[in-house]
């Protein structure tokens, strides 16, 4: 077993701690500090704030394409920003942003970056916060959950394109739990953000203040929180449980860091599950967030009840003849996937999903700053047809397109894609963003 799989093995900067008990590890933290490093203490281990990852294995472990280079962002709002970069040869291009989801990485942009670099942009893919190399969080359970919110995530990455030199930014683009945060960015400065590409996670908009009620005007009925729906999914039979929900307990990091599957099988299962090669994903709208319509969701995001991810996922392992002819994930990148979360857990990937909902009271507080906003720079939005993504969120699709968004110019359904639309077709949607990055030039131009 290597380190990168041994729960008992942790690499802290340069130094691997083997077998130590956790009393032991606030014994090593205790010496670290008197070296100078700065360290937090958490409820289950100690946590390097600011490692030293030097000591790391090259970054994709040799399945990066060439020409896109890993480097460290020093001074990102509070950050050491670990990034994918490719067309950085040439100065003066214009920036391009790609924000990745959960369970992810920058690496999940790697077969986008060198298109989008070739039609002549200079294309930054980040570890955000909480995730992969990028360093400078508190991974504990028990951190302070504010620079997790959407806004300080807004300002991670201003921070990174001003950092880089970019006033503005030509495009970002987000998957998945990065949609929203560049949703967010292009809402809230499309002075820096000139335009937006939404995929898998649709952008609904931003909340709404009650208006005209002095004058007798209704009150907007509340929306169903996750705590209703998850108590309604509870009634069902068999019972269920929305994802959302469990991703904010404490157990799901260890659930899944520590599936009985291993972590390499967990991700395999779990990226096959949601991709279009598992037959069962046929999305469909649903007519209303009530429990009886998001049980027809698959269990990676209505789950079993009694079971933890690691156990919804294991039956969906997919067999050793399909693993080998797998061409969009092959298992040296399911491995880099594997290596990374295996080393930093998946609690800091996690955070997001305690305090960027809607429906967290201080999170809402902050949004309803812009309520009435849109986004009103170009957006196109993309995923697969095979994404449930898509309709998790009933009604969602159609808020963004009739309000959220005044400049929609083009929506995306890939034929041969399911949740990871870049990885599973890359090629369309590289032409996909080339285009609409052009036509935005060509627009500019003939104003």
């Amino acid at each position: 077993m290597s380190a990168w799989e041994n729960p008992d093995t942790r690499i802290m900067g340069s130094v691997v701690t083997e077998g130590v008990s956790r009393r032991g590890l606030f014994g090593v933290a205790s010496m670290f500090a008197a070296g100078g490093l700065v360290l937090t203490r958490t409820s289950a281990r100690a946590a390097i704030v600011r490692p030293d990852i030097a000591g790391l294995p090259p970054y994709g472990n040799g399945t990066v394409p060439a020409g896109i280079r890993s480097r460290i962002i020093g001074n990102v709002n509070g950050l050491s920003m670990h990034v994918l970069e490719a067309g950085f040869e040439t100065p003066g291009r214009p920036l391009v942003l790609l924000l990745h989801g959960f369970p992810e990485l920058a690496y999940s942009w790697r077969k986008v970056m060198l298109p989008l670099a070739a039609a002549g942009y200079h294309v930054i893919a980040p570890d955000q916060r909480g995730f992969g190399r990028t360093t400078g969080w508190d991974d504990s359970y028990d951190a302070d959950p504010d620079p997790f919110r959407m806004l300080n995530m807004v300002r991670d990455v201003m921070a990174l394109a001003f950092a880089l030199g970019h006033r503005s930014v030509a495009m970002v683009a987000g998957h998945d739990a990065g949609s929203p945060v560049a949703s967010w960015a292009a809402l809230i400065r499309p002075d820096v953000f000139r335009s937006v590409a939404i995929m898998s996670s649709p952008f609904e908009g931003s909340p709404s203040l009650p208006f005209n009620t002095a004058n007798g005007a209704a009150a907007p009925t509340p929306a169903i929180t996750d705590d209703q729906l998850d108590a309604e999914l509870a009634k069902l039979d068999p019972p269920r449980k929305y994802y959302q929900n469990y991703n904010r307990t404490r157990d799901a990091n260890d659930d899944m860091l520590h599936a009985p599957q291993g972590l390499h099988n967990f991700f395999r299962a779990y990226y096959f599950y949601k991709s279009a090669d598992y037959e069962g994903n046929k999305p469909h709208p649903l007519k209303a967030r009530a429990a009886e319509e998001m049980a027809q969701i698959p269990h990676y995001y209505v789950m079993l009840k009694d079971r933890g991810m690691a156990e919804n996922i294991a039956p969906m392992m997919p067999s050793a003849s399909y693993i080998a002819k797998c061409k969009w994930l092959t298992e040296p990148e399911v491995d880099v996937y594997a290596g990374e979360y295996g080393r930093t857990g998946f609690t800091g990937a996690l955070q997001g999903y305690r305090v960027r909902r809607g429906s967290d009271p201080k999170s809402l507080a902050e949004l309803l700053t812009f309520s009435g906003n849109t986004i009103d720079v170009p957006s196109m939005y993309i995923a697969g047809k095979c994404d449930w993504g898509v309709y998790q969120t009933p009604g969602a699709v159609e808020k963004m397109q009739s309000t959220a968004c005044t400049r929609m110019v083009g929506f995306h359904l890939l034929d041969g894609a399911g949740h990871w639309v870049q990885q599973e077709q890359p090629e369309q949607v590289s032409a996909l963003l080339i285009a609409f990055l052009k036509s935005q030039v060509a627009t500019h131009t003939n104003q």
